[in-house]
Order: structure tokens, then sequence, then C-alpha cells
């Protein structure tokens, strides 16, 4: 069990920073696997659960 941790306030900056960073990176990955599920989703179970008919234009 970790009790405490000594670390150097500017490296805790520095490595709080790179963390932000590699984070863009993974939130376009699974934003990315997320948009096939529900592409996927949609496709198969759409016309089951009638999510075509929000986006049916009314007629004119």
């Amino acid at each position: 069990m970790v009790t405490d941790l000594k670390m150097p306030f500017g490296s805790m900056v520095v490595f709080l920073i790179k963390l932000a960073l590699a984070s863009i990176p993974a939130l376009m990955i699974v934003w990315g696997v997320m948009m096939v599920f529900m592409m996927l989703f949609v496709a198969l179970f759409g016309g089951v659960l009638g999510v075509h008919d929000l986006f049916r234009q009314p007629p004119q």
C-alpha cells in the first residue's frame, strides 16, 4: 500500500500536462469505436425500435 509520494512540484506539473495531452488521442479512439458500435446498433435495430421516425421529414 502506498502511503506517501515525494515528487517535486515542477515534475508533477509536467507529468499532468503529458497526461492531459495523451488523453486526447485515447478519447478519439474511444469515440471512433463507440460511433461504429452505434452505427451497427442503429442499422440492425433502428427499424425495430422506431429510431427512424426521429429523422423523418414532415410532409410539406
